[in-house]
């Protein structure tokens, strides 16, 4: 198996290859990308054989911006005979993954192919069971061994592989299942949530996402990422000229500011986040939160880059260089990553945590 399958959103395929395209050959991993357009995959043929099992091993999932999932497959598998379908997959596994700890059986992000959802559901049973017999599975599910795929992209058409299950995406398809609150003002609540679950770990949410704490909401109306704030019981600052949602006023949590995000400055020095999903140029929200981060004014930011339609993939990436340079030249330490969320559109979500190194008995607030 010399290919690695990265699962994206459709309409962004070009992004996911640029990126895995870039990262491989940072690691002198050599090959080159398939694509076909609304898809919601790509496929990265590696020269050497054994060079996708490495690329799967060394590039760390999380730094990866447009791609859902990462496994290697090997050839597509066609026309799968409708009385026997689970023996060419088995075949395809056989001698290449051994006691796998858990069975994926997937489509891509479409709506074509979520049609097979229903036929997926039911094939699982059988070829988990198929898989088990074989020695490919274990007789029990185990997250400390690899995740077994099998991708769907059209009837009895699809690809067969693996992940780790330290270096890949733990959800189905690589889709968060969040379910929208009937109370919140808007559906962009939802971006932030995801965000909150893919960049924090679930272990520090009692220390980073907990009440008492202070935050900004840059752009708030009319409230949907300041109700997850409110949520955790922080304390909010809502900065916009619009109008907040009544309901979130009645919480005595919520600061409304009627001012331009862009000028606006923190009323004290205990700011933990800083939000913001402005309808604003990139590179002039990327400054405006790396002059926030820079000064000290916040602890940590998840802000959303609004991407042109056109080159998507190296606008985040010279926004993200630039970020990292000011930081560089403030002599700034800080955690960086970027994911296009599921909930995310035409945008690419960023988050930035400070890191205030411990000197000499007390914290550097450089």
């Amino acid at each position: 198996m010399n290919k690695v399958l990265l699962y994206c959103r459709s309409g962004f395929e070009k992004e996911c290859a640029a990126e895995i395209a870039a990262k491989a050959a940072e690691r002198e991993i050599y090959g080159f990308p398939r694509v076909k357009e609304d898809s919601g995959y790509v496929l990265f043929e590696c020269y050497q054989y054994e060079d996708a099992d490495r690329l799967i091993k060394e590039l760390p999932f999380e730094e990866l911006i447009f791609a859902r999932q990462m496994l290697v497959v090997g050839e597509l598998l066609r026309n799968l005979p409708q009385e026997d379908r689970i023996s060419p997959v088995v075949g395809m596994l056989t001698g290449v993954v051994e006691k796998g700890g858990e069975l994926r059986v997937e489509v891509p992000d479409t709506n074509e192919a979520k049609e097979l959802t229903k036929f997926c559901r039911k094939f699982t049973v059988p070829l988990r069971a198929s898989l088990r017999e074989n020695g490919i599975l274990l007789g029990y599910e185990s997250s400390k061994r690899p995740v077994v795929h099998v991708f769907f992209i059209a009837p009895g058409t699809c690809y067969v592989g693996y992940s780790y299950p330290n270096n890949n995406s733990p959800l189905y398809m690589g889709i968060p299942r969040l379910k929208f609150p009937s109370d919140a003002p808007s559906r962009s609540t939802l971006k932030l949530e995801e965000a909150f679950h893919v960049f924090i770990p679930a272990d520090e949410w009692d220390e980073r996402l907990t009440g008492g704490m202070y935050a900004v909401d840059l752009g708030a109306c009319p409230g949907g990422w300041t109700y997850q704030l409110v949520q955790r019981s922080m304390m909010v600052y809502a900065v916009d000229n619009g109008p907040m949602a009544p309901s979130l006023m009645d919480t005595g949590q919520v600061m409304h500011e009627r001012a331009d995000g862009f000028k606006f400055r923190p009323p004290r020095t205990n700011i933990t986040w800083l939000v913001c999903d402005m309808v604003e140029k990139p590179v002039r929200v990327a400054n405006l939160m790396t002059e926030w981060l820079v000064n000290g004014w916040c602890r940590e930011a998840i802000f959303n880059l609004k991407l042109p339609m056109k080159k998507r993939y190296e606008e985040v990436t010279q926004i993200l260089a630039m970020i990292e340079e000011r930081f560089q030249e403030n002599g700034i330490n800080a955690q960086i990553r970027a994911r296009h969320l599921y909930h995310d559109r035409e945008e690419v979500t960023v988050h930035i945590r400070r890191i205030w190194a411990a000197v000499g008995g007390r914290r550097d607030e450089r």
